[in-house]
């Protein structure tokens, strides 16, 4: 009896971090979900209509806050959000996670797949909602589609999120070989480094006059939601030993 106790807290054990982890990634599948749905319905509402009140206030805000140097700057910033770089950083995200090629190999993959699926469904959206941009006039860089959610905010996003993730699965197999415990303070330095880029490249896209802010929120929504359902399904589908 006492053997089957034992195994029982083992398995226990074990299994212990996994439930919060899943339960937090819903959670924010739900929150995004909710905060989406919420957007879209106020952004479908008001698609014909008048342009939203802090969509306005935002944009007359930047056009009269935005120095050349600035500019340069925003101009970028945002460049880092689109083209090659994601689908780049992707890859080196799943290089990143795992010890041997084999894994690195499959894991890479694996992230160029999750983003180029969640850039469908985003585009997908964009193109069934069909939200017009602010006027050409006021742009400060190329753009081109429709504005909601934005493609800048929804990859940067995802882009870090697989970065963040990527560099804490790494961590912990590290403590784990080390038999540690505890939260790597590097690593929680990064992902909040990681998260000021994603903020960063949304926000350019506002200072450059190419997005409404409801645009840029919508796309770290979307982020979430994707990432929650990612990590939710790894964190279901696949073994620990895999994790």
């Amino acid at each position: 009896m006492s053997g089957e106790t034992s195994a029982m807290e083992q398995t226990r054990s074990a299994e212990g971090p996994v439930a919060p982890r899943i339960r937090t990634a819903l959670g924010a599948v739900l929150i995004g979900v909710v905060g989406l749905l919420g957007l879209t319905a106020v952004v479908l509402t008001a698609r014909h209509g008048s342009v939203l009140p802090i969509d306005r206030a935002a944009h007359t805000w930047s056009l009269h806050h935005r120095p050349a140097a600035l500019v340069t700057v925003a101009r970028v910033v945002t460049a880092t959000g689109t083209g090659v770089f994601p689908y780049a950083a992707a890859a080196a995200a799943g290089l990143t996670a795992s010890r041997d090629i084999r894994h690195r190999l499959a894991y890479a993959a694996g992230a160029l797949a999750f983003l180029l699926l969640g850039q469908a469904l985003r585009f997908g959206l964009m193109e069934t909602i069909g939200r017009p941009r602010p006027a050409a006039g006021d742009w400060a860089t190329h753009a081109s589609g429709f504005a909601f959610p934005s493609g800048h905010a929804t990859t940067s996003a995802l882009m870090a999120g697989l970065l963040v993730a990527a560099i804490g699965h790494r961590a912990r197999l590290r403590r784990a070989r080390a038999a540690g415990s505890g939260r790597s303070n590097g690593t929680a330095a990064v992902a909040v480094l990681l998260g000021c880029w994603a903020a960063a490249v949304g926000m350019s896209r506002v200072l450059l006059g190419v997005h409404w802010v409801t645009d840029v929120v919508a796309g770290w929504l979307f982020a979430a939601v994707w990432l929650g359902l990612g990590a939710a399904l790894i964190r279901t589908a696949l073994p620990a030993h895999r994790r």
